[in-house]
């Protein structure tokens, strides 16, 4: 039995090129693990899934579960898509895993049964615009779907984009007038201003950022994590909402291959999974 995670690249979840995805299982993968997706950020313009196959891997060893790296579309000149489309890229990639029987049609597994989805900067803000109430109608997500959603990490998130381009006013024109249009204010897409969706009361949220981040400023997380504090906090039960805001230490993305953000994820994904 080998000691590594193994890696299976370049599946489908869609019509698209785009619509690809890596698979990493951990050493001795056992059924019936949760399944962990990594969604990468790089501001809807760049990066892939394959920029993050170390971090995958390193996730997985230390979890015991696999770990699916999905792309999506960007918004490039030749295709300037903009938001919601590169969280619809998500939400069917996210679909199409309830009904999924694994990497391999010889050796059909069950659908994951419990999901830890995880979301870096603008990828936050894409997996937020599905699991809280956001205005767009085409990203709503299917019951099943909230049902298995056990937990959402984000890290370095972009939240509040007003807010983010009163920190960085060069970022509307870097990116965000790409992602979103030319307008004076962006409120509709201000995710510390949405409600929960009903059947997602269950999930557990954790809101981490790095001392040594200056592309993302720590208020967009402090804003994110007071605006959860008023939707979960207080309520009975085990505590639905944690935050990590002084353990990292590396710049944005330098975090990613660093051993500390795996090991946030790891025990929190641990919280609530049997030992492997």
């Amino acid at each position: 039995m080998s000691s590594e995670p193994s890696s299976v690249l370049g599946l489908s979840y869609g019509p698209l090129p785009a619509h690809a995805f890596d698979y990493h299982s951990p050493p001795g993968a056992l059924p019936l693990r949760p399944l962990l997706v990594f969604v990468h950020g790089g501001a809807w313009r760049s990066e892939d899934r394959a920029r993050h196959a170390e971090l995958a891997r390193t996730l997985a060893a230390l979890t015991a579960c696999p770990v699916a790296v999905p792309d999506y579309r960007l918004t490039t000149a030749a295709d300037p898509i903009q938001h919601p489309s590169h969280a619809q890229d998500i939400l069917l990639f996210l679909h199409f895993l309830l009904t999924w029987p694994g990497p391999s049609p010889a050796s059909p597994q069950p659908p994951a049964a419990k999901l830890f989805l995880l979301g870096h900067s603008c990828s936050a803000h894409m997996l937020a615009s599905v699991f809280l109430a956001s205005p767009y109608a085409e990203l709503a997500p299917s019951p099943d779907l909230l049902a298995v959603t056990s937990g959402i990490i984000f890290s370095e998130g972009i939240y509040d984009i007003d807010a983010l381009l009163r920190s960085f006013p060069d970022y509307k024109e870097w990116f965000i007038a790409a992602a979103f249009g030319e307008h004076d204010a962006y409120p509709d897409v201000n995710i510390a201003s949405y409600a929960t969706r009903p059947g997602g009361e269950h999930i557990r949220w954790l809101i981490i950022h790095s001392k040594g981040d200056t592309l993302v400023d720590v208020l967009q997380s402090e804003i994110m994590y007071a605006h959860l504090s008023g939707l979960v906090g207080g309520q009975p039960g085990p505590p639905r909402l944690e935050k990590t805001f002084d353990r990292l230490q590396e710049e944005h993305n330098d975090l990613l291959r660093g051993t500390v953000y795996p090991r946030i994820v790891a025990d929190f994904v641990a919280q609530d999974t049997p030992a492997a």
